[in-house]
Parts: C-alpha cells; structure tokens; sequence
C-alpha cells in the first residue's frame, strides 16, 4: 500500500501543476484539496496545537501558492517544494510570537493534572500526552519527526524542506527521539 504522501504526488501530477501555472482554477483546487490537510497538520504541530494559527498558516500557505507557483521549477518533488514553504512560514510565525509574548508567556497546554478512571480514556491520554511532547519540543527538532512520521517522508526529502544534510535530519531525528521517551517517561511517572 502507498503512503499517503506517494499516492498524493500520483494525482497531482506535472499537468496539474503546469495546469495551475498557466491560471487553471479547477487544477489549482484539485491542488488545494490533495495538500490542505498536510499542510495544516505540519503547522499544527509546528506550532504547539494551536488551531487558529495553523489555520491562518494554511490559508497564508494557499494565497501565496496562488501568486507563487510559478516558481516552482519541478527540480524537487511538488510536496517538498510545498513544506518548505510550510515550514518557513511556521518558523516566521514563532518569530512573530517571541517578539509579542512577554517572558514567561506560553502558548504549551497544561498537562490536565486528573487521571481518568476508565480504561477508554487510557488511550486518548496517551496519544494527548505524545502530542504535548512533539508540541514541546523546539522545531528543529519537532519539525523532522512531524514530516519523517507523519507526512512519511525521506531523510533526503525532509533534508530538501529544513534546507540541511541528511546528517542533520539524521541528528536531530536522533536528539528529538531522546528529548521525547524523557519528557514521555516523566509524563507516564505523573499519571
């Protein structure tokens, strides 16, 4: 079975972007509609679960694809050359919040302090409890294990997106599986 990300770039082909290059309307919504929800997924994790900004991401992520596909010059994967831009406009969206947050401001979620008494709930808090870890971890970091485990891509691709070696994907790939099981274990000892 193909990954998702494969069976998108099945789809959205070299006609459907030239299609939307040269004004197509319907090619640029077939486009729209195979990326939003990868699109915003990255910017959701990028930026600690926070929907409203994630959104606004996205739809910033579209308008500019709008103006700017022209640019594309097919010398990557169409998705690659698309989280690049995710994630550059998810590393102009932290800036933008250290400039306005006071010291101390957070915009992490609190871990919730009650243990739910059903065995249901177990697994609900569990996945809770990674994504509050990813959320936590700083974006160099947590964007390599967003695009590696959730967009399902290549150490090569993913190198193509941060605009780095596949070393450094590899290193932080490494460290951010390490800051994980520790802040993963110390949420396991407070449930």
């Amino acid at each position: 079975m193909e990954s998702p990300v494969l069976m998108a770039e099945t789809i959205i082909g070299g006609d459907v972007i030239r299609s939307c290059q040269e004004g197509d309307r319907e090619a640029f919504r077939l486009l729209f509609e195979n990326y939003k929800d990868r699109v915003f997924a990255i910017a959701l994790y990028s930026l600690s679960g926070d929907e409203t900004a994630a959104s606004d991401v996205t739809q910033q992520i579209f308008l500019k694809l709008m103006k700017s596909i022209n640019q594309y010059r097919g010398e990557s994967e169409f998705s690659t050359w698309l989280y690049r831009m995710v994630v550059n406009a998810c590393t102009d969206e932290h800036r933008r919040r250290r400039r306005f947050l006071p010291w101390g401001d957070s915009n992490l979620s609190k871990v919730s302090e009650k243990r739910p008494q059903e065995k249901h709930f177990e697994g609900v808090e569990l996945s809770t409890a990674v994504r509050k870890a990813i959320g936590e971890l700083r974006p160099k970091f947590r964007l390599p294990i967003l695009l590696k485990y959730i967009e399902g891509l290549s150490y090569e691709q993913i190198a193509t997106v941060l605009n780095c070696s596949k070393g450094t994907v590899a290193s932080r790939l490494n460290r951010g599986h390490k800051q994980l099981a520790v802040r993963l274990t110390y949420l396991k000892d407070q449930l």
